[in-house]
């Protein structure tokens, strides 16, 4: 038992920590991710030479790097989604109304080329350890895949913590896909299989004769198995869990709206927006009033349900949404050169309520 403690450990602590590090980083000025992705880029490159230089080894040290290599290479694909610059090909948020097959098509097209970079990640691990002894690296990143996939899944489908506080700003049209549902017919499944693998894995490392090589390797999967079972949990139970890493969450820029070319905020919900002072407004901005704007969009309430509104190609639209549980306000502006105060504050002046 002494024996697997350390890789339990050392597991939780990486999981900890290693999230609450992307969180911060993209959480920072925008100008600061092509930064911390070229650093990040440095630590794929020595992920991916160690998981090629140890994959023949089947020592504690080997499985312990391998965990970490095949760690290092899926934190690259987080925080290239996160900081927003390998996302889709679609910007925006799901499209009034959309059901089913539109529903899921949109949503695709949001993440795509996240999901495509998932596919070469995975390629490339695999084959740096093709047939050699050690495939800690490759479980690990094999692992962190499936149940993420697993867990996108069931937030698309409906849970109670959808996760929409770990989206940074310039993503916030991310959770617009989400659904809020106090369960979905998937969880079961989901955490019923997680969990058996998690067992199996643990079984493998208590084993009698197993090997230091093995107890290490099994003890840092299990524990990782473990965890997304527990991340799945916490997707269905009343839990604020940001709280862990909120030392990271707090950690924001000293001003959220970036200079120039994007800005993305959440408004206050002082009173209902007017849909008539909205679609005025949109126009001023279409029209320049505000800078150069080549794109706005966002959801504000309104006095029964929500309006979703957008400008693309010098046109706006404002569309009215049923009241949907889970709908957040938030506005997103892209430009070369907004006026972000003025129009921050003209929005602001829609939810507030209208002279007597």
């Amino acid at each position: 038992m002494i024996d697997i403690a350390l890789p339990v450990l050392v597991t939780v602590f990486a999981w900890w920590f290693s999230t609450g590090v992307i969180l911060l980083l993209d959480r920072l000025r925008p100008e600061t991710f092509r930064r911390s992705m070229a650093w990040a880029t440095v630590v794929l490159a020595a992920a991916l030479s160690g998981l090629w230089l140890v994959a023949g080894e089947t020592t504690p040290a080997a499985a312990y790097a391998g965990f970490f290599c095949g760690l290092a290479v899926w934190g690259w694909i987080e925080l290239s989604f996160l900081t927003g610059i390998i996302t889709g090909p679609r910007r925006e948020g799901c499209p009034a109304g959309a059901r089913g097959v539109r529903r899921v098509g949109a949503a695709l097209a949001a993440i795509l080329w996240h999901e495509v970079a998932i596919l070469l990640g995975a390629a490339l691990v695999l084959a740096l350890s093709w047939g050699q002894p050690n495939q800690v690296g490759a479980w690990t990143f094999m692992i962190l895949w499936v149940m993420r996939q697993s867990a996108k899944l069931n937030i698309f489908l409906g849970a109670r913590n959808t996760g929409r506080a770990f989206l940074p700003e310039h993503l916030r049209y991310i959770g617009t896909y989400f659904r809020s549902r106090p369960m979905n017919m998937l969880f079961p499944f989901s955490v019923t299989a997680g969990t058996l693998f998690c067992a199996w894995l643990f079984h493998r490392a208590l084993a009698p004769g197993a090997t230091s090589f093995d107890v290490v390797a099994a003890g840092l999967l299990g524990t990782l198995a473990a965890l997304a079972v527990l991340e799945h949990w916490f997707l269905m139970l009343p839990l604020r869990i940001e709280a862990l890493w909120r030392w990271a969450m707090e950690r924001r820029a000293a001003h959220r709206i970036p200079a120039g070319r994007s800005a993305a905020w959440e408004p206050g919900r002082a009173a209902p927006c007017d849909a008539e002072r909205l679609g005025r407004l949109l126009d001023e901005v279409a029209d320049g009033a505000y800078g150069r704007v080549e794109r706005l969009h966002g959801t504000l309430p309104a006095t029964t349900g929500w309006l979703r509104f957008q400008i693309a190609e010098g046109r706006s639209s404002v569309e009215r949404l049923a009241p949907e549980r889970g709908l957040a306000p938030h506005v997103v502006a892209v430009g070369p050169r907004l006026d972000v105060v003025r129009l921050r504050a003209a929005l602001d002046a829609c939810l507030a309520p209208v002279p007597a």
